[in-house]
């Protein structure tokens, strides 16, 4: 068994409230779990300020490459939005041996 935990900041748009930022950040965690059904996705950082956001996703496989593969993936599509910026983008796989 394999978990792939990806972590993203983004950089948001012209924000000025944490009202705004939520209008932006919703959409995002849709539409990864509507595309991606077997990930999870959430907001785990940043939630005080009104143009960062940073969002943790994660993945269970039977195969590292299945994991890696779903995870560039969520990337792909967070990156792909017009409207952020992908300020940075880490991935981590750990296995049941450790």
């Amino acid at each position: 068994m394999f978990v792939g935990a990806l972590t993203v900041d983004l950089l948001l748009g012209d924000i000025r409230s944490l009202k705004q930022k939520r209008s932006v950040v919703r959409p995002i965690v849709a539409e990864v779990q509507r595309r991606f059904p077997g990930v999870a996705v959430a907001e785990t950082g940043d939630q005080e300020l009104h143009r960062r956001a940073e969002l943790g996703i994660a993945v269970v496989s039977s195969t590292a490459d299945h994991c890696s593969t779903m995870l560039d993936a969520c990337e792909r599509l967070i990156a792909g939005r017009p409207d952020i910026e992908l300020l940075s983008a880490r991935q981590r796989l750990f296995n049941d041996e450790e």
